[in-house]
């Protein structure tokens, strides 16, 4: 049945281009990112870094401020792009191998004429499918000479930095394009995922800048279920010194158990140099000094990225290509800067659900707007499409965001929608969970421990005061307990909290196969 509709979508649109009426088809670049908070990018209103390029789309374009993933982690995000479909649906809720036979936006872009290319960060286990070029980073990548598989063999790119590869390959893929076709082209960094290792000039630019604290760091919990206190992701507590940076004692043997050991183990004293002296730092010190590094590294890694941005907007321009197209920036996931106490991401929290959705479509989309209506990355495939003229297939679960995007909130768009983490244990201890976030409140529950938390947006933008179980808090809990069922009986989650794992031998590091 899957197929046969395929198959339908392609004979109607193929149609249409046969009689003229997809002429005007403009070329997408769709930049995306791995784990860049909302909260990094200038344009959002940060406190901690500036990102001219970046500012530069969101002047010229939109930026939505309220974007948000379903599953907030990295290859469940990545299918629900390709598919336009939740993770308990297109087969991805954990780092499950993505079954690239099924539908995909890719394929049915490719079908109707566009160019389609993948650069970049895949992490999905399996080749690509519905791309004309794919140039991927196995697994994770490495952000020093990094290597890339292809559908011919691979490349290993001796002495350069992985924010650049990506950079040159995707203008190379531009410039090299047919020019007789509207092309298709996911950039994906690897940047600034773990371990957040920036290139040379960034590194020393931000060693000496202090950044700074946000307001929960030292986040007591107090209200908040068992799950965010035994989490496994505290910047204080779980760090490594590989994370840090730190140099091995020089007796130490690379590559040796006790090598290994040391580098993934967290540091309890840590020894600086601070004005040619020898300096021990411990206890509140050393908390402080992990803040300050953590975040040095990760902003200089977005560094780059927005220079890279800048790069990809030159080169349409050189090209003369800058008005016939759509350019979309964003990231697979948010990610904590200390919020709580924590790094990483997971958490049905603010901070790590929103992503930064930045879209600059000259003559379509007027300059300097903000939008605030929620979206959800569910929704970027059937954006692609009709941004393109093409028929979104009725089994894909989100909604275009073109409308929005010329200005038209249609009344009936979404007031809430739903959130589901599979991945337990998994790294960082995160307890599973599910939930429902409508325009002021959310209600979360993790169901293997019971517990549950709602939060007041509103009066409580933070979410420090659980309110749950609190009294005059009934009716709201009732009526959010209502919109969590019936979210999930539209969107056929009907597995009453499977214990879904991933297959034996499947992580976060899993490889690509390479091309046979």
């Amino acid at each position: 049945m899957k197929c046969l509709h395929f198959f339908r979508i392609w004979a109607v649109v193929a149609a249409m281009v046969a009689a003229g009426s997809l002429e005007a088809r403009p070329n997408i670049i769709f930049i995306m990112t791995d784990d860049h908070a909302a909260n990094a990018i200038s344009a959002y209103g940060s406190k901690v870094n500036v990102t001219p390029h970046l500012d530069r789309m969101a002047r010229e374009g939109m930026m939505f401020e309220n974007c948000f993933v379903t599953n907030s982690i990295c290859a469940p995000s990545r299918a629900t792009l390709l598919t336009g479909k939740y993770s308990h649906l297109n087969g991805t809720p954990v780092f499950n191998v993505f079954d690239g036979s099924q539908p995909t936006v890719a394929k049915l872009m490719q079908s109707t004429g566009y160019y389609t290319g993948m650069i970049g960060k895949w992490h999905l286990g399996s080749n690509p499918t519905g791309f004309d070029v794919w140039n991927i980073l196995p697994g994770q990548g490495a952000y020093n000479d990094p290597v890339f598989y292809t559908a011919t063999g691979e490349k290993k790119y001796d002495g350069q930095y992985v924010t650049h590869v990506v950079t040159g390959l995707a203008e190379d893929f531009i410039k090299s394009r047919p020019k007789d076709q509207p092309f298709l082209l996911f950039c994906h960094h690897k940047a600034p995922h773990r371990n957040w290792t920036p290139e040379s000039k960034y590194d020393r630019e931000f060693r000496n800048r202090t950044i700074p604290e946000p307001a929960t760091l030292r986040d007591d919990y107090a209200t908040r279920t068992d799950a965010l206190k035994e989490n496994r992701q505290k910047v204080f507590d779980h760090l490594t010194r590989s994370d840090l940076k730190l140099a091995p004692p020089s007796d130490l043997v690379r590559g040796t158990p006790a090598y290994q050991q040391w580098l993934h183990s967290v540091p309890r004293e840590v020894t600086i140099e601070q004005d040619g002296q020898a300096l021990t730092l411990t206890g509140a010190a050393l908390d402080a000094w992990k803040y300050q590094r953590y975040m040095q590294d990760y902003l200089a890694c977005v560094q780059s990225v927005d220079d890279s941005v800048g790069r990809l907007l030159d080169v349409l321009q050189e090209e003369k290509i800058d008005d016939e197209t759509l350019v979309i920036y964003t990231s697979d996931n948010g990610f904590f800067l200390g919020e709580h106490g924590l790094y990483d991401k997971r958490f049905m929290y603010e901070e790590t659900i929103r992503v930064p959705f930045i879209v600059r479509w000259p003559g379509a989309v007027a300059a300097g707007q903000r939008e605030r209506a929620l979206a959800i990355n569910v929704d970027f495939a059937p954006t692609f499409l009709e941004a393109a003229g093409q028929p979104v297939p009725a089994d894909m679960q989100g909604r275009s965001l073109v409308p929005l995007l010329h200005g038209r909130k249609p009344a009936d768009w979404r007031t809430s929608f739903y959130y589901r983490y599979y991945h337990d244990p998994g790294d960082h201890n995160t307890a599973r969970h599910l939930g429902v976030r409508t325009e002021r409140h959310k209600l979360i529950h993790f169901w293997k421990k019971d517990q549950w938390e709602l939060f007041d947006l509103a009066s409580d933008p933070h979410e420090l005061r659980n309110l749950y179980g609190q009294p005059g808090t009934e009716g709201l809990t009732a009526s959010l307990k209502e919109e969590l069922s019936r979210l999930r009986r539209e969107l056929k989650d009907d597995d009453q909290f499977a214990e879904t794992q991933p297959p034996a031998g499947v992580d976060g590091s899993v490889q690509q196969l390479r091309a046979r």
